[in-house]
């Protein structure tokens, strides 16, 4: 069975989330999710989700292509959750190109193009006006 993972925090759920984890699945047998905790995304990314880690969760546990969500509690884990996890590919959208390189001795690394006519910023943004 071929693992694949992918990180993010999947804030507003939307078209251009489901499309990356579908090209994500396809490039497996078993989706990993490692979805960003509250404390992570205000901690380390200055992020203010409108949806709690447990209601993300559920949203992504409820998509057909994701097998498994697990918290992504720091920037430092992705190398262990390879290990741990025996991933194949590791998937990230195409804005954090070479971000991962570094993972490449472990497993396949796969920058995917993002939809590019919707983001979770850009909804937000929108949103406030």
């Amino acid at each position: 069975m071929k693992k694949v993972i992918t990180y993010g925090t999947f804030d507003l759920l939307h078209y251009g989330h489901i499309n990356l984890l579908k090209r994500a699945k396809a490039l497996g047998d078993y989706l990993i999710v490692a979805l960003s905790t509250d404390d992570f995304n205000w901690n380390e990314k200055r992020k203010k989700c409108y949806f709690t880690y447990e209601q993300r969760k559920k949203l992504l546990e409820s998509i057909r292509y994701v097998d498994l969500v697990i918290p992504e509690e720091n920037w430092e884990q992705k190398e262990s959750d390879v290990k741990e996890f025996r991933i194949d590919t590791f998937v990230m959208g195409d804005d954090w190109e070479g971000k991962f390189d570094f993972l490449k001795p472990y497993c396949e690394v796969v920058y995917l193009p993002r939809t590019p006519e919707i983001s979770t910023t850009q909804i937000k943004e929108e949103l406030k006006q």
